[in-house]
């Protein structure tokens, strides 16, 4: 049928076709470190969660990402209470980092209030004082829970959540529930904030997308979950949990070519219809 048989078919390593025009992101900074109090410090708010669809990109030019650290946990009761945790950003986009939670005063002698962020960290309360939560980025996450007072007993509010506030402390001695997280378009939840401490034997659970358990009187709170940007629990006596760190995912149509380089080691899939890349470590892309 040809005259001439010597063809060579290619096949692109990227799928073939053009550069997306467009791409979905999920932007997701660290989560905020948990307090510690004599009784209970606050949980970490978790880190801010952005996502949207439709972004705008440019063939030839390379895209920052940055995923934020989670930050270190209280590590002495009373102190100014956790770090909070270091923004996400792709692109113009940027995660604020999760609030802190409070740890109480640093006077011993009222609450104090949980660090603002992402996500609010949770307030801690101490000798009969309430202490409110940390306020949480409109369009990225919510306000941590406020530490109110039972009887003089010292506990911690939750960390706030994508979806949800931090939870107020629940009865005398008994912490406040972490917030719970979003499910992102990869099937994954994340931002979920820290359960507060405790001054009971009762450990308080972390919002859902990784946020860590409230610790008690005999048990250690968790971090949060690493590359989730969950929120760290809050503790007592003992130690409170450090916020995971964040994350940076991407996809778009598999009709469109694979980028023509990128750093960071992000991982990559197709399937369902899509390429997706996410990245756990700060890098770039360029399409």
């Amino acid at each position: 049928m040809f005259a001439n048989k010597n063809f060579q078919f290619f096949t692109s390593a990227g799928g073939g076709g053009s550069p997306p025009p467009s791409v979905q992101y999920l932007v997701v900074a660290g989560g905020g470190g948990g307090g510690r109090a004599g009784g209970g410090g606050g949980g970490g708010g978790a880190g801010g969660y952005r996502t949207a669809s439709g972004f705008a990109v440019t063939a030839g030019t390379p895209i920052t990402v940055t995923v934020g650290a989670g930050g270190a946990a209280s590590t002495t009761p009373y102190s100014a209470g956790g770090n909070n945790g270091s923004n996400s950003v792709f692109s113009s986009i940027t995660s604020t980092g999760g609030g802190y939670g409070s740890s109480a005063d640093s006077s011993q002698a009222y609450g104090s209030p949980g660090g603002n962020g992402g996500s609010g960290g949770g307030g801690a309360q101490r000798l009969g004082s309430n202490a409110v939560g940390g306020t949480g980025t409109s369009g990225q996450g919510n306000n941590g829970g406020s530490a109110q007072v039972y009887s003089g007993a010292d506990s911690g509010g939750g960390g706030g959540g994508a979806s949800a506030a931090g939870g107020t402390v629940q009865t005398a001695k008994i912490g406040g529930l972490g917030g719970n997280g979003s499910t992102a378009f990869d099937g994954q939840t994340y931002a979920g904030g820290g359960g507060g401490g405790s001054q009971s034997a009762s450990t308080v659970a972390g919002g859902s997308g990784g946020g860590g358990t409230g610790g008690s009187s005999s048990v250690n709170a968790t971090n949060g979950t690493a590359n989730t940007g969950g929120g760290g629990g809050g503790n007592g006596d003992l130690a409170a949990g450090s916020g995971g760190s964040g994350v940076v995912v991407i996809r778009y149509a598999d009709t469109y070519s694979a980028a023509t380089s990128t750093t960071g080691s992000p991982t990559v899939t197709v399937s369902g219809g899509f390429r997706t890349y996410r990245w756990t470590g700060s890098g770039s892309i360029t399409f």
